[in-house]
């Protein structure tokens, strides 16, 4: 689930990490921040790889980074351990939709020596070398899947959730040591740190993989908060339950399962996803309150049987300009994009787009981009009209993009 040189807290992790972490790694290892050039990351989730584009104008392709180079050894292991080739296939067959899901977040380190990737489905998170390809360092996450990521303001962290085991671990960066790790509720999915440092937010969304869709049943999809702790201690801050707030509203029949989360430049506010809903919510930090709600147009097209939602997710991908003045949303389910006026909450034009997955911002700020995994592409949308600029080719089921670092001639490992 980089760094923008505004805040971008759309996609918070990725706008802060970079910006503010480029200038620190050049006093100590790295080469000179003069010499990074900023790029996006994109993840080919089926691929196991990691298309490298420009962040801005024609988003053009630089160089693509093979995130799985030790397959064969991860292979060997899982094939010679009962429990792990069962947990394997598990992920294979549900939340990668009869696929291996190879990679799912990036961050590319402060100097851009080296990007940081999670792989669900070998649990683990390794760093690679941009220039050799090489696996740096593995760290093999508690349980037996790995899923987003989010780095700290300085660059120096990365926390991972480990859904399986209810687990975020917090690791250097660099060396990839366990700094901390805390326990969340069921599934931890997106984590966010606050552009102090201070704090992560953890949105676990419990059982997603479940035909138990019915609102109904929705208690039996776990155990869905949100865990503040401290960034230092990893101590638990606070729990926020989006069951109790949505219920104040009336919304009862609604998810509480929080997925993509955006907060505002001033971090008031908070803006977030749930499960089966195609919109998204306003959450007002100091009044504890769910303020606004945001219901997006359903594509005719689309069925309303839960059960044929991706991962229970009908809308999955949200980010904010610079300025916090307008939301992208990915409609995923729905098949568009759209930017949404944070005022007025007035969507702008329905952009046309292939089971949209993820939403961030371009490196100017003045674009969203999301990812296409229906289509194999990136699509990036103005935010100031609201319509769509261009579309470039990317690798198989692309998911999470996020800004970050090259050295300025990269064009490639080995090259």
């Amino acid at each position: 689930m980089s760094a923008l040189r505004p805040r971008h807290l759309g996609s918070l992790a990725a706008a802060l990490v970079l910006a503010a972490a480029a200038p620190a790694s050049s006093a100590t290892a790295g080469p000179d921040a003069a010499a990074l050039r900023e790029v996006l990351f994109v993840a080919n989730n089926w691929d196991g790889t990691a298309d490298v584009i420009r962040s801005t104008g024609d988003f053009a392709k630089i160089g693509r980074i093979n995130v799985i180079p030790d397959k064969d050894q991860r292979m060997a292991e899982i094939n010679a351990d009962p429990v792990r080739w069962i947990a394997f296939m598990t992920i294979r067959n549900s939340v990668g939709e009869g696929h291996d899901q190879f990679v799912d977040d990036m961050y590319s380190t402060p100097d851009g020596s080296s990007v940081v990737v999670s792989r669900p489905s070998f649990a683990d998170v390794v760093s690679i070398d941009v220039s050799t390809g090489a696996v740096n360092w593995r760290f093999p996450v508690s349980g037996y899947r790995s899923d987003h990521m989010a780095v700290s303001p300085d660059g120096t962290r990365v926390a991972v959730s480990a859904s399986t085991s209810n687990t975020v671990h917090v690791l250097d960066i660099t060396t990839g040591r366990q700094l901390g790790s805390y326990s969340t509720g069921d599934k931890p999915h997106e984590n966010i740190f606050t552009k102090d440092g201070k704090q992560i937010w953890t949105m676990s969304i419990g059982d997603v993989n479940t035909a138990l869709d019915a609102p109904w049943l929705d208690w039996t999809k776990g155990d869905r908060r949100i865990t503040v702790v401290d960034a230092t201690t990893y101590r638990q801050v606070k729990v926020v339950d989006m069951r109790e707030r949505l219920n104040t509203i009336g919304l009862t029949d609604y998810s509480d399962a929080v997925r993509p989360a955006a907060f505002s430049p001033d971090e008031s506010k908070l803006y977030f996803q749930v499960s089966f809903f195609n919109g998204f919510f306003e959450y007002d930090i100091a009044t504890d309150k769910i303020t606004r709600t945001k219901t997006l147009p359903k594509n005719p097209a689309t069925s309303d049987d839960r059960t044929t939602f991706v991962n229970d997710s009908r809308h999955h991908g949200l980010s904010m300009s610079p300025d916090g003045g307008k939301l992208c949303v990915a409609g995923t389910m729905d098949d568009y994009a759209t930017v949404v006026d944070r005022t007025t909450l007035q969507q702008g034009p329905l952009v046309t787009a292939s089971k949209p997955y993820w939403a961030t911002v371009s490196g100017d700020g003045k674009q969203c981009v999301v990812s296409e995994s229906g289509s194999d592409q990136v699509t990036a949308i103005d935010f100031a009209t609201g319509r769509k600029v261009l579309s470039v080719p990317v690798g198989d089921h692309p998911q999470r993009v996020r800004l970050g670092h090259v050295d300025a001639g990269w064009t490639g490992p080995g090259n």
